[in-house]
């Protein structure tokens, strides 16, 4: 539970339906687009999963010095899984963003407490709604740095805003598979569905106001 002021609004999702209830697309592919990025620039990548990926998109692409969020999944065991494959929690992926970042403008470690801010590090398997181990809190680190601040946020940061037990996972990244393309940029696509109006959108919105100073003009 939140330390601060909590407003049920993932119940809400209950009646509206959950991030999984839509319809499906073919097998997701391989992100590659993040590969060139990173040809590209001087950037860092982080990988994270903390419930449905609608959500977590809409509030990483607005940071200062986020260049792309991408969603996917990973830390599963079938290369090229399908979101219907994931929701059956078959495949033992989470539901993930794979964020590019410009670490001269934003830190990993500011990415982490935004990332622990905006989920409930909590609950075991579950986001509001949203039940199953591809919605479990997990961090995918890239390398042995990333996993020491990683361990240090969830260990100093978390606690101070959230009571009782951190489940959240820090497990070393593998591989990343790219959602379907509807999945992509999800919440400025469908403003006005049910799930973005009633659960994303008050969600996003108490993020901008906590971290209004970190945000893209």
């Amino acid at each position: 539970m939140m330390k601060t002021l909590i407003i049920p609004i993932f119940m809400l999702g209950i009646t509206l339906g959950s991030c999984a209830q839509t319809k499906q697309k073919p097998a997701s592919t391989q992100a590659s687009e993040t590969v060139q990025i990173m040809k590209n620039g001087n950037f860092s990548i982080a990988t994270f999963g903390s419930g449905c990926f609608w959500c977590t998109e809409a509030i990483f692409q607005q940071l200062k010095g986020v260049e792309s969020v991408v969603s996917g999944y990973s830390g599963g065991n079938v290369k090229n899984p399908s979101y219907r494959e994931v929701c059956n929690g078959n495949t033992g992926h989470a539901e993930a963003i794979q964020v590019v970042y410009d670490p001269t403008v934003i830190s990993y470690e500011q990415l982490l407490q935004v990332f622990f801010t905006t989920h409930d590090p909590t609950t075991l398997n579950r986001q509001g709604a949203d039940v199953g181990t591809q919605y479990r809190s997990v961090i995918f680190y890239h390398d042995d740095a990333q996993r020491t601040v990683a361990e240090k946020v969830k260990k100093d940061f978390a606690p101070t805003i959230w009571e009782g037990t951190i489940v959240t996972e820090i497990v070393p990244y593998s591989e990343f598979y790219k959602a379907e393309e509807y999945h992509q940029n999800y919440f400025n696509d469908n403003s006005e569905q049910g799930y973005c109006r009633i659960v994303i959108n008050p969600k996003v919105a108490k993020f901008r106001k906590q971290y209004a100073d970190w945000l893209k003009e």
